[in-house]
């Protein structure tokens, strides 16, 4: 007499079925971005009063990372402090700084073909850099 493969209560999981799990989960744990607004080496403000719109000049700068391994290694990453200090001049702030990390389809497409070993992002910095003589509140 035979027993049946799956008895109540009991979960049984495949050996593919883990090694899928562990590759989702290695996927999921990479590419990740940490941006510090301390150490930017310019006036940064991430939000100003919505009261008094912000008066200065607005910019968008658009990097392309790429992460291998799933995202556990970086073979180039965005540098926020060298992309607003290219915005900015002498005695100049930037307000009202977003960063955008996002998957274009193309980036999808390149990640799904290499089964996650090659990784590519886009990352956006926007935000207005105000002239000199502005402080930062």
């Amino acid at each position: 007499m035979r027993r049946a493969p799956l008895s109540p209560g009991r979960l049984v999981i495949h050996p593919v079925a883990r090694a899928g799990l562990a590759a989702l989960a290695l996927t999921l744990s990479g590419c990740a971005l940490t941006f510090d607004a301390t150490d930017l080496g310019v006036p940064t403000s991430m939000a100003e009063s919505a009261r008094t719109p912000t008066q200065g000049t607005p910019f968008r700068v658009t990097k392309h990372p790429v992460f291998l391994l799933w995202g556990l290694a970086g073979a180039s990453r965005p540098n926020a402090e060298d992309v607003l200090a290219g915005q900015v001049g002498t005695g100049a702030r930037v307000a009202n700084l977003r960063i955008k990390v996002r998957s274009r389809w193309s980036d999808l497409l390149v990640t799904g073909l290499t089964a996650g070993l090659i990784s590519p992002r886009s990352v956006t910095f926007e935000g207005i850099v105000v002239p000199g003589g502005g402080t930062a509140p």
